[in-house]
């Protein structure tokens, strides 16, 4: 396969354009955004992207996201290492990565994402996009997203700060959840983790709430990013490879 399929007219051009505060080396991202309206019957097919039954039988909104995120997870995997693989969805319906590979798919209104790296550099990644909560919604949903603490946090912040507190909450520990997955292949929830602090600046720390293996217990902590760009609020978590053991007395690599 010397090129990748042109895309659908229901996606734009994909965008390599950097959107969060801090820059990730050593990864790959690309973003477009789809049109529904726009989706054709047989964009799947032209696109050489398998649907699966289930994505099949869903409305055109949920088709179209769905192409567009493996769309760009496709490029980002080809561009990053000349690798030509679309994730299909796994029994726990995570996506399913290259093994050497960590990345991580999202889709918001009208927009989706991919980010991909070799596990050398990052062992793993998770995005999420969502859209900004209302007022109203954030006040109905905070006590099914927020742990007391978190409310306690909030409820310190000018109200009209509310809706985002509520809405970065969600989305951090949708990251997070895509993070950890696939490293302790352990179900957790909105009540297993909490949002410590994060600044308007974009940067946010969360904390684990719950034991899900002996290296990410209760009380770990992670660093993670977000931005808000027309009514939609990224959010990033990774976490960086070990550094590689060089055995004492033994030369490095490329050593003569």
């Amino acid at each position: 396969m010397n090129a990748l399929p042109p895309l659908p007219a229901c996606c734009t051009s994909l965008d390599a354009s950097w959107p969060l505060p801090e820059a990730l080396p050593h990864t790959l991202w690309l973003s477009t955004r789809f049109d529904p309206g726009q989706l054709a019957a047989d964009d799947f097919q032209r696109s050489g992207i398998e649907a699966p039954p289930s994505i099949q039988r869903s409305v055109a909104k949920r088709q179209a996201e769905f192409l567009a995120g493996r769309l760009c997870a496709r490029a980002a995997l080809w561009q990053l290492q000349n690798v030509d693989w679309v994730p299909p969805i796994g029994a726990d319906r995570a996506p399913i990565w290259p093994e050497h590979i960590c990345g991580s798919i999202t889709h918001g209104t009208g927009r989706a994402a991919a980010i991909v790296a070799d596990k050398q550099h990052w062992r793993a990644l998770g995005i999420d996009l969502e859209k900004l909560l209302s007022n109203e919604r954030a006040a109905n949903l905070a006590e099914q997203i927020l742990t007391p603490a978190e409310l306690q946090r909030r409820d310190l912040l000018p109200p009209a700060l509310h809706a985002l507190a509520v809405t970065l909450t969600f989305s951090i520990k949708e990251s997070l959840y895509k993070t950890l997955y696939p490293l302790v292949h352990k179900n957790f929830y909105f009540e297993h983790a909490e949002v410590l602090e994060w600044s308007l600046e974009g940067q946010v720390r969360v904390r684990l709430l719950t034991d899900l293996s002996d290296e990410w217990h209760h009380g770990s902590e992670l660093q993670g990013q977000f931005v808000v760009e027309d009514n939609q609020l990224l959010s990033l978590i990774a976490i960086k490879a070990a550094p590689p053991t060089i055995l004492s007395g033994a030369p490095a690599v490329g050593a003569s």
